[in-house]
């Protein structure tokens, strides 16, 4: 099958740019320096190809991707970086063979981990991102109460979330050390021998974590290209041209895609078509601007401008080999992490 062949919209991932985006991680974080988080792509195949690389600790964000990794073969260490208030579902991939760490930020979430059968948790503390995470001064009471509860405090996790994609570097490294700070002191009081945090923005500055969460570097989109991290842009979404009008008056050509709002995450702006303006996106269609105008039929490779909700858009990606219409289709990975 060739790229041309396909069904659009779909999701294409290039297999030269991914290798050299996953060999260029293992490089920088080799072996279990890096968690790598699956949320980015939510494709057991593709942490296949992580693994593979000497990775075989993984991030996830849900309870379906615990249980779709460890159905994968790919339990050796799972974290749920997330509470959950019901967590017999991971109970039942431990009581299975995996092993599943799960994050604790309160006495409720710990009461979670023990009544759901998971043994291990982190605990995890709000370093600066108003979202998950115990204040830094009460993290070790609460580990002090996991221990007493039979629970294994594997240590702490926090996630500078909000600096991922600050564009001026040094602010971003400025920014990243006071958080882990916070995390370091957190540490000290609970105790264990994992700090677990960080990301692709902050993984080359993040020198207090043990383990990096990383998952945005094996995919890339428009935002963390922006941030000028050094990985290649490994992800696109083809679409057809199906409507092209002429310029007219003040008013520049432009083309119609079929793929809209269902195939792109949002949240961080409109993607981006190489060499054209991209004007607005519609439920199923994409507008933009473009000198000189394509005919339609024609198929064109929009990038994201996120990549984790855009993926969890789509039942499948085709790994690809090129960049032209005549580029072979190597493999057809499902998605299979999407849902919860």
């Amino acid at each position: 099958m060739r790229v041309a062949d396909l069904t659009t919209p779909a999701l294409l991932v290039e297999r030269g740019a991914l290798e050299a985006n996953l060999a260029a991680m293992a490089a920088a974080l080799p072996g279990s320096r890096l968690r790598p988080h699956v949320k980015a792509h939510k494709t057991t195949a593709l942490a296949a190809r992580q693994a593979a690389h000497g990775h075989h600790g993984f991030t996830c964000a849900t309870v379906r991707e615990v249980e779709g990794m460890a159905a994968a073969g790919l339990g050796t260490d799972l974290l749920l970086a997330n509470e959950v208030l019901d967590a017999r579902r991971l109970g039942a991939v431990v009581d299975a063979g995996a092993r599943v760490t799960v994050a604790i930020d309160s006495p409720e979430t710990l009461r979670a981990a023990v009544d759901g059968g998971v043994r291990e948790v982190l605990v995890d503390v709000n370093v600066g991102l108003p979202r998950c995470g115990i204040a830094p001064e009460r993290a070790g009471a609460l580990a002090d109460a996991a221990r007493a509860a039979g629970l294994t405090v594997r240590g702490v996790m926090g996630y500078e979330g909000h600096l991922q994609m600050l564009p001026d570097q040094a602010e971003r490294a400025r920014l990243t050390t006071e958080c882990t700070d916070r995390l370091r002191a957190a540490h000290a009081d609970v105790g264990g021998e994992v700090i677990s945090g960080g990301g692709t923005g902050t993984h080359a500055m993040n020198t207090v974590c043990t383990e990096i969460q990383a998952g945005s570097y094996a995919l890339m989109d428009t935002a963390y290209t922006a941030a000028g991290l050094g990985f290649r842009q490994s992800l696109t979404v083809l679409a057809t041209v199906i409507s092209a009008t002429g310029p007219a008056g003040d008013m520049p050509g432009w083309a119609v895609l079929d793929a809209g709002l269902k195939a792109f995450g949002m949240d961080h702006g409109n993607p981006e078509v190489p060499g054209g303006q991209v004007w607005f996106v519609a439920d199923e269609h994409l507008t933009f601007a473009t000198d000189p105008l394509p005919r339609p039929g024609d198929r064109v490779r929009v990038v994201p401008a996120h990549v984790d909700p855009t993926v969890a858009l789509h039942e499948r990606m085709y790994l690809v080999d090129g960049d032209g219409p005549d580029a072979e289709v190597l493999d057809t990975w499902p998605v299979d992490l999407r849902g919860w």
